[in-house]
């Protein structure tokens, strides 16, 4: 038995307690059952949770093993701990890695090469994309008006009654325009 299987079991089933956790395994490994049209993938990931209500969702020494819906049809998976690389939990937002079993693809598109070859020649930056103009807001300050003359102004025009009530006031709120339909 692989050393980590006790660590693994107890980080899904404590996350399973919290959520919703996503268990990324390689489906090619010996033992993993998963449909027919995700067998070849080196990394799958799959939701577990106790709020699916699944009638058979089991954490066990072997392994994970549960009845999951694809794409609206039932299906058993088994997932053996030698297959699940890391544990993701929905809820609290940890991740757990197991990187002694990733497959060695995802290895290799993780690694970063910390050496830049000789042959390599620094080569002149390509020029920044043309920035947009920033928007800059600014004051408005209001002009005032010139004192008022001494003569007495023309009093404006009354207005009419029926014309609707002063600009001032909000209008009066209309009947909504939908019905309840029964």
């Amino acid at each position: 038995m692989d050393k980590k299987v006790p660590e693994k079991k107890a980080r899904l089933l404590d996350a399973l307690d919290k959520g919703m956790v996503m268990i990324h395994l390689d489906a090619r490994r010996p033992g993993v059952l998963v449909p027919t049209s995700l067998r070849n993938e080196a990394h799958l990931r799959l939701n577990l949770s106790y709020r699916f209500d699944p009638p058979d969702l089991t954490v066990g020494e072997w392994g994970v093993r549960s009845t999951l819906s694809f794409s609206g049809s039932r299906f058993t998976v088994a997932v053996p701990w030698s297959a699940l690389f890391a544990i993701t939990s929905h809820v609290t937002k940890e991740f757990w890695m197991y990187p002694d079993d990733m497959p060695a693809e995802l290895i290799q598109q993780t690694m970063v090469t910390t050496k830049v070859p000789e042959s390599v020649t620094e080569q002149p930056a390509a020029p920044a994309p043309a920035e947009r103009p920033r928007a800059v807001l600014r004051e408005v300050v209001l002009q005032e008006q010139p004192p008022p003359s001494e003569e007495p102004a023309a009093a404006p025009a009354p207005v009419a009654a029926a014309e609707g009530p002063p600009k001032d006031e909000p209008p009066t709120p209309r009947r909504g325009h939908l019905r309840l339909v029964k």
